[in-house]
């Protein structure tokens, strides 16, 4: 049912002529569930809600006294109402979405999310079935280069969503060098004489040619489907047990082939907390509120596997709850897609138990929301909730606006004007070995990554020793650009040239320690013109607590929204990613020989069991503990042993 109630011309208060619109709505209004609207004087919708009974709900909004200062304005803009009812509850919910994506209304939470999903597709309608990305229906289309458009036949199986486009051309890239099904279109099939370069690189099997028949790739075609389905651990012991019949049938060729694919699916699977194995179809929903802004991470997870991750930005009034923002945004976000089984979110939200039945009544199934505490779950719930921290940290940073960070930098720092170079500077190491320090540099522009350098420490330093680490790297930084300067001016007619690539600011991370030993160098050094500032962490190691120390004032914090903590932090948090990546760079370059060999207590036959199960020595390296514990003929001491020798200074 329909009913619309139009303005009430006698009230002369604004907030009272509001209150009179809706108590003209409520003499007519049913107690039945239902959706309301509450329109401005121009018929645009102000604000969308749903109730279990419209009468009871509505006129909560004539109490003006019990109302917050926003809803006490919105009901002094209301010019007219309009009702329509439901059977149930939930299905007021699936409308209420629905209109407020629509409409778009001023007092509402709204998810701003305009773009559809992408999907991977196996066509169903040819003896060689086409994998590649798809848009579209369901019910006779067309092709595109590798992606289909449109509907699609009935017999064509799909996978996803995919968060992005990128997401789903890796996976089609994957499920290449896994199982060789092609992505060429059905003409291009038919009329190629000799296989193209994709099965000349073993990205496919060449079915236009002849090079497979149909029983042959019917079988690829339900290995991948069994991959995509979540089983993927039969399709790895499969391969391994056809791997090693090829090798003692003296098949060479064909047992490398299948070594590269399991080399493949291992790769692909990656470590646990991206491509949880113990979740099945389930969406990671993670919230985090920053500066009265909140940023939302979903991660897609299909069969255990990360379908890839988006970060949304829902408009909302300050200071709204974690808990009412994720009940908006989930009812909006599954308004035009299924939603899957499993719903894990950060934080409990606003009438979880009926959002879960709504979400049920539009998948024809039930759907479970859950806050999970311990366990997979929650690693990877933690992880979508560092990236939504992450992504709203660069937004409020990249809002703020580039210029404007650094004037408050420099005010910050009492520069004499906007710092144009700030180097920072951090170093890795496990124990002492494979030491490296690195600089980073940033300016008016954001990063300078031309400008990036790495050091590795020569030594002879004692394992651990931050300070003569940071030593070396500093002498050497700034030795070289003295002894440039010097030869320049030599070369001169007698003016000093222009200092080039010099630093403003120098930060770097650590407290008071790390300043006094970095300041003693630069002293040495004869380097006085450069600010220095270390940034050190606060209590429990929190982000936006830390402590600054510079020469001219005692140690201070920042305010925990100022946009300027925000940008030192990126900063620093730069600076240590690529110390830990140069880190990782460098230590693989030393892992020159067969691992496994070295491994003691690790035999033949749990060396084969490795390697079968991940494809080679760097995919047992590159493994997790979790992953190792669950390789076939892996007992947890095995895989505790394996997983030491990679990961020196690890304890159990």
């Amino acid at each position: 049912m329909n009913e619309t109630v139009p303005t009430e011309s006698g009230a002369s208060e604004p907030g009272a002529r509001g209150v009179t619109v809706i108590e003209r709505a409520l003499a007519t209004m049913p107690l039945s569930p239902g959706v309301y609207r509450m329109l401005d004087e121009r018929g645009e919708a102000l604000y969308v809600g749903k109730a279990r009974s419209l009468k009871k709900r509505v006129g909560n909004y004539t109490q003006l006294a019990r109302l917050d200062e926003r809803l006490r304005l919105m009901v002094s803009q209301t010019a007219s109402m309009e009702i329509v009812t439901t059977h149930t509850e939930a299905e007021a919910l699936l409308l209420e979405a629905n209109l407020i994506k629509r409409l778009k209304p001023r007092y509402n939470i709204i998810l701003r999310d305009d773009k559809s999903y992408p999907y991977l597709i196996l066509t169903g309608d040819h003896a060689f079935p086409q994998i590649a990305k798809y848009r579209g229906q369901r019910g006779g289309g067309r092709q595109g280069r590798q992606t289909l458009v449109g509907p699609v036949s009935d017999k064509a199986t799909l996978f996803g969503p995919f968060a992005s486009a990128w997401a789903a051309n890796e996976t089609v890239n994957a499920m290449q060098r896994l199982f060789l099904l092609r992505s060429c279109t059905d003409s291009v099939l038919a009329s190629r004489q000799r296989p193209c370069l994709l099965h000349q690189i073993k990205r496919c099997s060449a079915p236009c040619t002849g090079r497979i028949g149909e029983a042959e790739y019917a079988t690829l075609v339900a290995e991948a489907k069994a991959f995509l389905s979540g089983r993927a651990g039969s399709v790895q012991k499969e391969l391994a047990a056809q791997m090693e019949q090829a090798a003692e049938a003296m098949e060479f060729e064909r047992a490398a082939t299948l070594r590269d694919r399991i080399r493949a699916l291992t790769h692909v699977q990656g470590s646990s907390v991206i491509n949880p194995q113990s979740l099945d179809d389930t969406d990671v929903v993670a919230l985090w509120q920053m500066a009265g802004r909140s940023c939302i991470q979903v991660f897609l997870i299909r069969g255990g596997r990360n379908n890839g991750n988006v970060a949304y930005y829902p408009s909302h009034a300050e200071g709204a709850e974690p808990g009412a923002v994720l009940a908006a945004f989930l009812a909006q976000f599954y308004d035009d897609k299924p939603p899957p089984p499993q719903i894990l979110t950060s934080h409990p939200i606003d009438e979880q138990e009926l959002i879960a039945e709504a979400l049920a009544l539009k998948a024809g199934r039930k759907v479970e929301i859950a806050q999970p505490q311990r366990g997979e779950k929650r690693a990877v719930l933690d992880h979508a909730a560092t990236n939504a921290r992450e992504a709203l940290e660069r937004k409020l940073a990249e809002g703020a606006g580039q210029a404007a960070l650094l004037d408050g930098v420099a005010k910050l720092f009492d520069l004499p004007a906007s710092p144009e170079r700030i180097e920072i500077y951090d170093n890795s190491h496990i124990m002492g070995t494979n030491a490296y320090g690195v600089m980073v540099v940033a300016g008016a522009e954001g990063f300078i990554r031309n400008a990036y350098r790495k050091y590795s420490i020569r030594g002879p330093i004692t394992p651990g020793d931050d300070f003569a680490m940071m030593r070396e790297v500093l002498e050497r930084r700034f030795g070289r650009a003295l002894r440039e300067q010097a030869a320049r001016e030599a070369e001169g007619d007698g003016a000093p040239p222009p200092r080039t690539d010099w630093p403003d600011i120098l930060l770097i991370d650590g407290g008071a320690g790390q300043y006094s030993a970095v300041r003693s160098v630069l002293d040495d050094l004869g380097v006085t013109d450069v600010k220095l500032v270390a940034i050190a962490k606060g209590p429990d190691r929190d982000a936006g607590r830390e402590w600054f120390h510079t020469a001219e004032r005692p140690p201070f914090q920042l305010p925990p929204r100022d946009p300027v903590l925000y940008y030192l932090q990126r900063l620093r948090d730069e600076a240590h990613r690529f110390a830990i990546t140069t880190h990782r760079a460098g230590r693989s370059k030393a892992l020159v020989k067969s691992e496994l060999d070295e491994i003691a207590g690790v035999g033949a036959a749990r060396k084969r069991a490795l390697l079968n199960h991940f494809g080679s020595a760097r995919g047992v390296r590159q493994a997790g503990l979790t992953d190792l514990e669950s390789a076939p003929g892996i007992n947890k001491a095995t895989a505790r042993t394996v997983y030491a020798h990679f990961h020196p200074g690890w304890r159990d």
